[in-house]
C-alpha cells in the first residue's frame, strides 16, 4: 500500500577507502508502481583526522577490549559529529548508520562493523538504526551489497547503477531479480598508490592520465580468480590486502606512481566494462570514482552503454541516501536486503533499532 506520508532521517556511511564521514539528511515519500522520491536536504563529508583514519585501518588487529572501545567511542564520535552538524533546531525522525566495516567474511557468517548504535542514540537523542548486515549473513548471504534496494526504489529508471567507492560494485535487474554484485578494488589501491606521491587521492585522474600500461601488472590483475566466480559474491578490504595488494608490490620499486596508477585505472575499467550487462543502454555512476576524470573516460571507451554522471550531491552522497532509506524500510518493518543480490535463503529485514 503506498504510503504518503513524508519521513526523514540522516544516512551515515563510512566507506573502506577512509575519506571520511558522509552525512545525509533526507526526506522520502512513496510514490506510484513501487517507486519513492527523494530529497537530500543536507549532505556533507566530514574528513577524518589522521588519528581517526589510523585507528580504522589498525582495528583489524586490535586485542578484544580495545576492539570493543573503539566500537563504543567510535558510536559517540558519530553521534557527537552529527549532533553538531544538524545544530540545535533540527531534529530527523532517524539516524541510520552502516557503520565501518572491519571484518567482512560471509563464507564463516561473519561480518561486523563498528560504531555503536546505542552510542549514537545516546549521545545524539535520535533513533538509530544500525548492524544492517548481520542478519543477511546469518541467513547464509553476502551481506552485501546493500545499496540495490535503493537502486529498485529510488534509481529505478536507469538500467545498472555503479557505485566506485574503495570497491566498485554494480545492480542491474535480470529476469525480474535485481542481481548486484562487488566487481572489483577501487580507490582503496589507486589512494594508497596516490598516497607514494604525498597526495590524498589521484584528483581527476591527472597522475594516472599522465602514465603508460605495465602490461605484466594488467596482465596479473586480471587474472585473479575472484573474476571468475559468479555473483553472489563481494569483496572485503581484507581480500584487497591478502590477493591484490601482493600483485602491485613489487612493481612499486620498479615503476613511477603514474604507471601504477594508469595500469590500476585501465584493469578497473576492464573489470566493470565485463560486468555491466548487454542490455544496460543507461549507467548512473556514483561515489567517490565518478570524478576521476580519466577512470570515467577509459570505462565509456570500453563499453557501448551510456554512463551518466549525475549532479555532484548525489555521486558523493548516494550511499549515504540509500542508507538513511534502509533506515526508513527497516522501520516500517518492510525488507531491505534482497536474496537475489546477497544468496541468503530469504529476503530480510536487516537492522537493529535502537531508540
Amino acid at each position: 500500500m503506498m504510503n504518503t506520508k513524508v519521513y526523514d532521517g540522516v544516512g551515515v556511511m563510512s566507506g573502506t577507502s577512509l575519506d571520511g564521514l558522509d552525512l545525509a539528511w533526507c526526506s522520502f515519500q512513496e510514490g506510484k508502481n513501487g517507486q519513492w522520491q527523494y530529497e537530500i536536504l543536507k549532505a556533507d563529508t566530514i574528513p577524518y583526522t589522521s588519528a581517526w583514519r589510523q585507528k580504522l585501518r589498525d582495528a583489524m588487529n586490535m586485542n578484544a577490549y580495545d576492539y570493543a572501545l573503539l566500537d563504543v567511542r567510535f558510536g559517540t564520535f558519530i553521534g557527537e559529529t552529527i549532533r553538531k552538524w544538524l545544530g540545535d533546531d533540527a531534529k530527523p525522525q532517524f539516524i541510520a548508520s552502516h557503520g565501518h566495516t572491519v571484518f567482512h567474511r560471509p563464507e564463516l557468517h561473519l561480518t561486523a562493523q563498528i560504531g555503536s548504535g546505542a552510542a549514537i542514540t545516546a549521545v545524539s537523542g535520535i533513533q538509530t538504526i544500525c548492524d544492517f548486515r548481520t542478519t543477511d549473513v546469518a541467513l547464509g548471504g553476502q551481506g552485501a551489497p546493500l545499496v540495490p534496494i535503493g537502486d529498485e526504489l529510488l534509481f529505478g529508471k536507469y538500467d545498472a547503477c555503479l557505485n566506485l567507492g574503495g570497491i566498485a560494485n554494480i545492480s542491474f535487474r535480470y529476469d525480474d531479480k535485481r542481481i548486484s554484485f562487488d566487481i572489483c578494488p577501487c580507490n582503496i589501491p589507486l589512494n594508497a598508490i596516490a598516497m607514494l606521491l604525498g597526495l590524498p587521492f589521484d584528483k581527476n585522474g591527472q597522475h594516472a592520465r599522465k602514465g603508460s600500461l605495465i602490461h605484466s601488472l594488467f596482465d596479473k590483475l586480471e587474472t585473479l580468480p575472484y573474476y571468475q566466480n559468479p555473483p553472489p559474491k563481494s569483496l572485503g578490504r581484507e581480500w584487497v590486502e591478502s590477493s591484490f595488494n601482493p600483485q602491485i608490490a613489487p612493481f612499486v620499486d620498479s615503476y613511477a606512481p603514474d604507471h601504477i596508477l594508469h595500469t590500476i585505472t585501465q584493469h578497473i575499467a576492464t573489470r566493470i566494462s565485463d560486468a555491466i550487462p548487454e542490455h544496460a543502454k543507461t549507467v548512473l555512476i556514483t561515489g567517490g570514482g565518478a570524478l576521476n576524470n580519466f577512470l570515467i573516460e577509459r570505462l565509456q571507451a570500453l563499453t557501448a552503454s551510456q554512463v551518466i554522471v549525475p549532479e555532484v550531491h548525489v555521486v558523493q552522497y548516494k550511499e549515504a541516501l540509500v542508507f538513511a532509506f534502509l533506515g526508513l524500510l527497516r522501520i516500517l518493518n518492510r525488507d531491505n536486503c534482497l536474496k537475489s543480490v546477497t544468496g541468503a535463503s530469504r529476503d530480510n529485514c536487516g537492522g537493529a533499532i535502537y531508540l
